[in-house]
């Protein structure tokens, strides 16, 4: 017979056991993405290094705003923060679990930030985007180490279901640079987004969604209350800005480059969601009236943009308009396409990459810089060539200012729902330590970020150490 006192106890007994056992998850989800984590054969240099300050010795600082380096300078980071950025001596003395890393004169610069990146897509062939969706998010994981490695520490995704991915990043459990998602490119039916299969074709109101939007890579809408709910349901799950298809594409098989896509009321419902959310939206447009229709609907970004005419140009830089632009061309980097009808569309873009950099350059457009580099594991190596290859149209210096301090600048636009609040693409007191040690100077020599394995011999996101080739002292 249970007797009151008996129940007491075993309720205090249970009690105990569930105190045990969520003190023990508490204690494992600290460990995640150290020692219990960690992959085999990581090496030590991959390990983050987790310090309560790093002191950089005699390195010289390009801090992703100027068009020179310091002299021989100090720079304190404590936590997640750089703290000083001195001329003069630091003492470290003072500091208690502290690593000093001497520079010998090394260049100290910003983490790099592609502003249009697709974490899900950037590695994977086009072909298997069918394939079960768990086994992508691995691809995609794994891409997301390799981009940290390559120097760059910050990426805004253009579209896909990388939610997952960077909560695991941000809490530790894989490895990866910060991550500003879109959540899945809105689209208009047969628009840049739509990637049905034909036996998907005509949808019905209430139906099932497609696999391309189930999956989170796309989100099908037509009209502005449609437009609005897909808005709404990407900030719900933690987009920090809206990505909508506003214009033809290259890869996309249902519509002409040349198309204008969604109407106005339909772009400025998306835009009306985003500002209430104190973030913005960008669209993807190639061609005059799509990018004209977007900034009279409120859009803040426009991407690619390589068919601009100069009229339009000018509006951009009348209206502060950001342009997100990358430098596609006919050449070892350019994306595989798989049929002929996009590799004509791909000549089309190809063509007006110049013209638009000279008007970017021409009008003082403010320009991020983004690769968008879609289906190819190969060409993700190529990621920081990409950025060199500006040196066409810009300085050494305009080029690396526009992948740090410039790129920045646009991801603070996401306002209050900010996932990374502080300053990012900077060197200076206050700012978030994103840092890169270079050998050589990339001011003189940009394509030392071609071979970010040789030549970024430090990686530190967020205050930690992600990669480190030189001799330190922990003290």
């Amino acid at each position: 017979m249970l007797t009151a006192s008996n129940h007491s106890t075993r309720q205090m007994r249970f009690a105990a056991f569930v105190a045990v056992v969520l003190a023990y998850c508490v204690t494992t989800q600290a460990q995640i993405g150290d020692e219990v984590l960690q992959p085999p054969g990581s090496s030590p240099e991959q390990t983050p290094t987790p310090t309560n300050a790093t002191l950089f010795l005699n390195v010289r600082v390009f801090d992703g705003k100027s068009a020179t380096l310091t002299p021989p300078s100090s720079v304190l980071v404590r936590g997640n923060i750089i703290e000083r950025v001195s001329t003069s001596p630091i003492d470290a003395n003072s500091i208690e679990n502290i690593t000093v890393i001497n520079g010998q004169n090394r260049v100290l610069m910003p983490g790099l930030i592609d502003a249009h990146w697709h974490a899900f897509m950037a590695a994977t062939p086009m072909a298997l985007m069918t394939a079960d969706p768990s086994y992508l998010h691995l691809l995609a994981a794994r891409q997301a180490e390799a981009t940290l490695m390559r120097g760059f520490t910050t990426v805004r995704d253009m579209g896909g279901p990388v939610f997952g991915l960077k909560r695991a990043i941000d809490e530790g459990a894989m490895i990866g640079p910060r991550i500003y998602p879109s959540g899945a490119f809105i689209s208009q039916t047969s628009g840049h987004g739509d990637f049905r299969f034909s036996f998907e074709v005509p949808r019905t109101l209430g139906g099932p969604l497609s696999h391309s939007e189930v999956v989170g890579v796309a989100a099908i809408a037509d009209s502005p209350d449609e437009v609005r709910l897909r808005a709404r349901e990407q900030l719900r799950s933690g987009a920090s800005q809206i990505k909508l298809m506003g214009g033809g594409g290259v890869a996309s098989p249902y519509n002409p480059i040349e198309s204008t896509q969604f109407t106005e009321p339909e772009i400025r419902a998306a835009v009306e969601a985003a500002e209430n959310w104190g973030t913005y939206v960008t669209v993807h447009a190639y061609i005059p009236r799509a990018i004209q229709q977007a900034v009279a609907a409120g859009v803040k970004c426009i991407e690619h943009g390589h068919l601009i005419d100069e009229p339009t140009a000018k509006l951009l830089a009348d209206k502060g308009i950001w342009w997100s632009l990358q430098p596609f061309m006919n050449d070892q980097d350019a994306s595989p396409l798989v049929n002929s009808v996009s590799q004509q569309k791909a000549l089309q873009v190809f063509a007006g990459t110049d013209n638009a950099y000279k008007l970017a350059r021409k009008y003082n457009i403010k320009t991020a810089f983004g690769s968008d580099i879609l289906f190819d594991a190969k060409l993700t190596n190529r990621q920081g060539a990409q950025l060199a290859k500006l040196v066409r149209w810009y300085t050494p210096a305009e080029a690396l200012q526009m992948a740090t301090g410039n790129n920045g600048q646009l991801l603070a636009l996401s306002g209050f729902i900010n996932p990374y609040p502080g300053k990012l693409g900077v060197i200076e007191p206050g700012a978030l330590a994103d840092l890169l040690l270079v050998n050589g100077n990339p001011l003189e020599d940009i394509k030392l970020i071609e071979d970010p394995a040789r030549n970024f011999v430090v990686i530190m996101k967020d205050g930690r150490i992600y990669k480190n080739l030189l001799p330190h002292n922990v003290g």
